[in-house]
């Protein structure tokens, strides 16, 4: 059998092809265009490969990962983590991409346990969605600070009036106080106007993207999952959208390590101890995080968790991260029926 490891980048893509000794049988650099990406697919065909190895599968690999899926060849995705273990575990010193194209065909080998790429996992509208509402809603946060500051020296005292600028009745007398004042301080209010009119913009945008996740959400059907205490519209689509397809983690321990719920061991010759998980993708911790902050004052369950957990001993942040750990595996079940088409189960519903 013949493994293809491929280093892409934004302008070419660099492939070397490796027996199952690991011996390099050949190598071949090819731009990022369509006609360039179908002479690599052929040179891949050409070998008869039983496996594709891509870094960056999903990123700056996408075009060519769809394009070998077609074909029905079999893809990992190859974390770059790896690679740059592989690296500094190679007899060569510094780094070009053909000697990374060889480290990650050699990874494949290596690492058995990688799982194959199916089309359900280059899905990323709805992820495209939240990640959009997110920019936009953080722009707004970042104008709205912007805003604080100018009104301080245009307005002093405004926010006995309009508050925390996060309305439109306040973003519009926020407005009439920068026009009493633009011929004492015109430069502030000039820019003050102008954070205004964005403020103004962003709000109906971020609106309009919350109503395409909500389209998208509701498409899904994921009943288990919003029938979880915590999770709303938005939260289902950023847990959604990140995990692309739950089928893909095989257990609800392999899931909680992909969101970083899961803490890692850190024991050391009669000292047994776990550390905090700073890994794993945060998105889904942030969701996670959200659920259990939702939880800790809604969910008599979940309350009760935590009282249990401090009275063993342990933090706020430790009986919290507790809690999350516990989530994740209740939040990976919830997809597990969704995607399984089950009724709504109550046993969702406990923290």
């Amino acid at each position: 059998m013949v493994i293809v490891g491929i280093d892409c980048h934004t302008r070419v893509h660099v492939a070397a092809a490796v027996d199952e000794s690991g011996r390099l049988l050949d190598r071949m650099s090819a731009g990022a265009g369509v006609i360039e990406l179908e002479q690599l697919v052929a040179w891949i065909a050409s070998f008869d490969s039983g496996l594709v190895a891509i870094e960056g599968a999903r990123g700056f690999g996408l075009a060519l990962t769809r394009r070998l899926l077609e074909t029905e060849v079999d893809v990992i995705d190859v974390p770059t983590h790896l690679t740059a273990r592989g690296r500094k575990a190679s007899r060569r010193r510094g780094k070009d991409d053909s000697t990374d194209a060889v480290i990650i065909a050699r990874l494949a080998l290596q690492e058995p346990d990688l799982p194959r790429l199916r089309s359900s996992h280059l899905d990323a509208d709805l992820k495209l969605l939240v990640d959009a509402r997110d920019q936009v809603v953080a722009e707004g946060t970042r104008v709205r600070n912007r805003l604080h500051a100018l009104l301080l020296a245009v307005a002093p005292g405004y926010r006995a009036t309009t508050g925390q600028l996060s309305s439109r009745r306040a973003l519009a007398t926020a407005r009439r106080l920068v026009l009493r004042a633009r011929t004492t301080d015109p430069v502030r209010a000039r820019l003050a106007l102008a954070a205004i009119r964005r403020l103004q913009a962003i709000e109906p945008e971020a609106r309009a993207l919350e109503r395409d996740i909500k389209t998208e959400v509701d498409s899904r059907q994921p009943r288990n999952l919003l029938s979880i205490c915590g999770i709303s519209t938005l939260v289902a689509g950023k847990l959604l959208g990140e995990t692309h397809d739950v089928g893909r983690f095989a257990t609800a321990a392999a899931f909680a390590a992909r969101s970083g719920t899961a803490p890692l061991p850190a024991s050391s010759g009669v000292t047994t101890r776990h550390r905090l998980n700073r890994g794993g993708n945060r998105q889904l911790n942030r969701a996670l995080f959200t659920i259990a902050m939702v939880q800790a004052r809604w969910e008599p369950r979940a309350i009760a968790y935590l009282e249990r957990k401090r009275s063993e001993g342990k933090t706020p942040a430790e009986a919290r991260r507790c809690l999350m750990r516990h989530l994740a595996g209740a939040v990976h079940r919830a997809m597990l029926l969704d995607a399984a088409g089950a009724s709504p189960a109550l046993v969702t519903r406990a923290a």
